[in-house]
């Protein structure tokens, strides 16, 4: 086990969103699971309690605590794309497997955890300052996933 990952809380369904994860993001996999040795408040001996898992490289660990406690935008991750095609697949997966659309880039799955699907070029004007970072800026202001030609097209003025 790494020395630091992440632990996200589902209700019952951290296998799914892994496999879900691993499936849609290169670098990411599926690794141990563990089953409860007993009953808790929210499952049964022998469910699926634990689910070691990476997503785009960062170790991570769904827990199926129950639904005590809900993600919310607070946490999310960052997923840095090269193109529009890139943005497209992956904000398609997210929000056409149950996710739901937000502002700016962001989305939502269907288990809650928020995504940024963030092109590249939007990182690199807003890295730039002045009147290039400005224009992408507020043309992102207008966005729900991100237009890449319209960003580059702000970045030239």
């Amino acid at each position: 086990m790494p020395k630091n990952t992440i632990c996200l809380w589902f209700d019952k369904d951290a296998e799914a969103a892994a496999r879900f994860y691993a499936e849609t993001f290169p670098d990411s996999a599926v690794g141990e699971i563990t089953r409860a040795p007993g009953d808790y408040p929210d499952g049964r001996q022998g469910d699926v309690l634990v689910v070691g898992f990476t997503v785009a490289g960062v170790s991570c660990i769904g827990l199926n605590g129950g639904p005590t406690f809900k993600h919310n935008e607070a946490f999310s991750f960052q997923i840095s794309t090269e193109n529009q095609e890139e943005t497209d697949r992956y904000w398609n997966a997210i929000v056409g497997n149950g996710g739901q659309e937000s502002e700016c880039g962001w989305c939502k799955d269907k288990w809650g955890i928020s995504w940024q699907i963030t092109p590249r070029t939007l990182m690199e004007a807003l890295a730039a300052g002045g009147g290039e970072a400005k224009r992408a800026f507020d043309a992102m202001m207008t966005m729900k996933k991100i237009d890449v030609a319209a960003i580059e097209a702000a970045r030239r003025g």
